[in-house]
This record gives C-alpha cells, sequence and structure tokens, in this order.
C-alpha cells in the first residue's frame, strides 16, 4: 500500500507539474512572445477604418453592392445568415468549411451554374467562356479572403459602371492589393478582396 501511495503521489505530482508549464506557463510564454513579435497577427490581423473594426485580413466577407468586388461563393455565407435563412434551415451555424462535393454531384452542379448564371447577369460585358474558375468555386475553408488577379480584373466592368471610375483607376487599385508568390516561387499572385475594397470606398467616398 505504501508503494502504491508513493507512485501515486509521483504521479500526481507530475501531472500537476505537466499541467503547470504545458497548460499555463507555454501558453503565457508563447501568448507574450507573440504579442511582443507579431501583435497584429496576433491579435486577428484586424482591419481598421476610422477608429473601427471592419474586418480581418484572413477572413473572407459577402459582399453584395455592385459597386465593390465580390468574392468566391461560401458554403456558410461567410457566416452571415437573415432571419429567414434561419426560419428555412439554410442556417448552417458559425463554421468553415466546404460541402465536400464530388465533381459529379448534381447539387454541386446545380451551384456552379446558377452562380455563373447569376454572374453573367451581374457582369454582362464578360463571356461564360472568360469567367475564372475561383470565382464560382467555394474554397476549402469557405472563408477565403482572397480572389485571383483575373477574377477581380473580370469584376472591372461592372465595378467601374458602378462607381463612375476609369478601368485605368480601378487596374491601379488592384495591382497596389495585390499579393505576390509566397517567397516569390510558391503559389499564385492573389488580391485581397477587403483591402481592395476599402480602398475602392475611400476613392468614392462610401468611408
Amino acid at each position: 500500500m505504501k508503494r502504491f501511495f508513493k507512485y501515486f503521489k509521483n504521479a500526481l505530482l507530475i501531472s500537476i507539474a505537466m499541467f503547470a508549464i504545458c497548460g499555463f506557463a507555454y501558453p503565457m510564454i508563447m501568448t507574450g512572445i507573440s504579442q511582443i513579435i507579431f501583435p497584429h497577427q496576433a491579435n486577428g490581423s484586424l482591419i481598421e477604418e476610422n477608429g473601427e473594426v471592419v474586418g480581418s485580413s484572413l477572413v473572407g466577407q459577402d459582399f453584395t453592392d455592385e459597386r465593390l468586388f465580390h468574392c468566391r461563393p461560401s458554403a456558410y455565407n461567410y457566416n452571415t445568415y437573415t432571419e429567414e435563412d434561419k426560419e428555412n434551415g439554410d442556417y448552417g451555424g458559425v463554421s468553415s468549411g466546404s460541402n465536400n462535393y464530388a465533381p459529379s454531384n448534381p447539387d454541386l452542379e446545380k451551384r456552379i451554374n446558377e452562380d455563373i448564371e447569376k454572374f453573367l447577369q451581374e457582369n454582362p460585358t464578360i463571356e461564360k467562356e472568360d469567367i475564372p474558375s475561383d470565382i464560382i468555386t467555394a474554397s476549402g475553408s469557405g472563408l477565403d479572403p482572397h480572389i485571383s488577379v483575373e477574377a477581380a480584373n473580370v469584376q472591372i466592368d461592372r465595378v467601374s459602371e458602378n462607381t463612375g471610375l476609369t478601368k485605368k483607376q480601378l487596374k491601379k487599385m488592384i495591382e497596389e492589393n495585390t499579393e505576390g508568390k509566397f517567397l516569390g516561387i510558391f503559389g499564385e499572385e492573389k488580391v485581397n478582396v477587403l483591402e481592395l475594397n476599402l480602398s475602392l470606398a475611400k476613392e468614392i467616398s462610401m468611408v
């Protein structure tokens, strides 16, 4: 029995020590270091405008205003739901992800066809074959804040018509908000839609 209590005591002390180190000390140290070295990133990469948080550079938003550039489709509507959505069962809760449909899934085909039709209605100067694939396909997270440079450029005609800005001005804004390839090699150039729309909103005095 004494041996049992000895082993139990040692195990308990080790458990308490590991809990203190891994559950308290380590997280506190890492949090402190991140706040010192990467304060912006550690606090969610939030973007402020006129003293108010308008979003995060890491999370996409559901832009529907015809004067603004639009994001990719989201399986979770970028976590924006109306009361009607909640009542008819479309509310999926605050979450992220995708429906993980197979390419042959009829629901996926229906959704893509509907999004293509919607895009063509909103952008009547664009032909179906010129629509970039990313602007009608959802990302894996459903919260992707970026679109391709091509997906931004293909919206220029609509935005120009609805804002009065020239295509040259909009092209320059896209270039200014384009992020290069990681380390200059990996991935593709991409545009942060929130940051692009903030630049646009300032230009037309929306903010």
